[in-house]
Order: C-alpha cells, then sequence, then structure tokens
C-alpha cells in the first residue's frame, strides 16, 4: 500500500535566507526610541508589550535580539528610578518651590508668587533609613541573652533547701 502525500498546502516551507519564515517582525528603529520613553514613564515590560501589540515573551525576545533595545529600556527605567529616589529624598528632607496664588477681592483678580514649603515627612525619612542603613534602623533589633545556669545541686545541697524552706513556714509540705 502506498503512503499518501501530504497536500502542499499544509506541509511548511523551509527556511531559506529569501524565505526566513515566520511572521515578519514589528521590531523596527523606532520601536526602541518608544520603548526609551515608556520606560521613563514607568511603564513595565508587560504594559510597552501592549502598546506595540506584541506578547511579553516577544519583548523579551527583542532584547536579546537586538541588544539596543535592551539597553535603551534599562536607560529609561533607570531614569525612572532616579526620579523616584529624588522624590523620596525631598520627601524625607523637605523642600520648597516658587508658586503663583491667586486671589480675588471686590472683582479684581490678584496673583501673588511665593515659595511654598513642605515639611519633612516621618514615613519617607523611616523608609529611606531602613532602605539605606538597614543594621541601624531596622525593626528587628537582635539580641544575644547569655545566661549563665548554676551548676545542678547535690542532694545534700537539696536537703539543706528544703530544711531552710521547712522552717520559714510558708505553709507548704515539703515531704
Amino acid at each position: 500500500m502506498a503512503k499518501k502525500k501530504t497536500p502542499n498546502v499544509f506541509r511548511k516551507k523551509k527556511a531559506t535566507a529569501k524565505n526566513p519564515g515566520g511572521r515578519p517582525t514589528k521590531y523596527s528603529p523606532k520601536v526602541k526610541v518608544q520603548a526609551r520613553i515608556l520606560a521613563e514613564k514607568g511603564f513595565t515590560d508587560e504594559e510597552m508589550a501592549e502598546v506595540f501589540d506584541v506578547s511579553k515573551q516577544t519583548i523579551n525576545n527583542w532584547k536579546k535580539q537586538f541588544p539596543g533595545f535592551f539597553d535603551s529600556i534599562k536607560e529609561g527605567k533607570d531614569i525612572a528610578d532616579q526620579k523616584v529616589v529624588m522624590s523620596l529624598y525631598e520627601r524625607a528632607c523637605g523642600y520648597s518651590h516658587p508658586e503663583v496664588h491667586f486671589s480675588e477681592h471686590k472683582g479684581t483678580v490678584t496673583k501673588t508668587p511665593h515659595i511654598k514649603h513642605y515639611a519633612p515627612d516621618p514615613t519617607s525619612c523611616i523608609f529611606w533609613l531602613k532602605n539605606r542603613q538597614p543594621d541601624q534602623w531596622r525593626d528587628k533589633t537582635e539580641t544575644e541573652v547569655k545566661i549563665k545556669h548554676p551548676a545542678p545541686m547535690t542532694i545534700k545541697e537539696t536537703e539543706d533547701l528544703l530544711a531552710r524552706l521547712k522552717k520559714s513556714g510558708t505553709g507548704i509540705d515539703y515531704g
């Protein structure tokens, strides 16, 4: 009995230089620039995948396949992290910034520039110190306690102790 041949329609084409096989990539040099901007804005890899209409695995593949893509995301995330560090630092130490106050009196609007001050935030201080100096600021402290155990009592010492307790009149019968 002759083996049936699979019709050409269902056979996979072999990948060649002319026909690499698979779906064409959505990656382009523009994607690298866009990824850096998204990373600076705090986007995660999953969120970037949604923006580019690809899977997270595709983002990971692009990172391996295109080193410049990986570097641009890393640089963008580093910039975002530095902004958060500076914001936390300013909250922990307190800060000031120029502001304009608008007020209205008898139909006249006045614009008054002034400096607005923010006091240090204790929660930010604690968070900063616990992460920067964990040995000094962590909640859990470790204390080593050494207890010197007395030597075991001899039978004679035990009998003497019981005799003294009986004489003390505590009302307890020690046998």
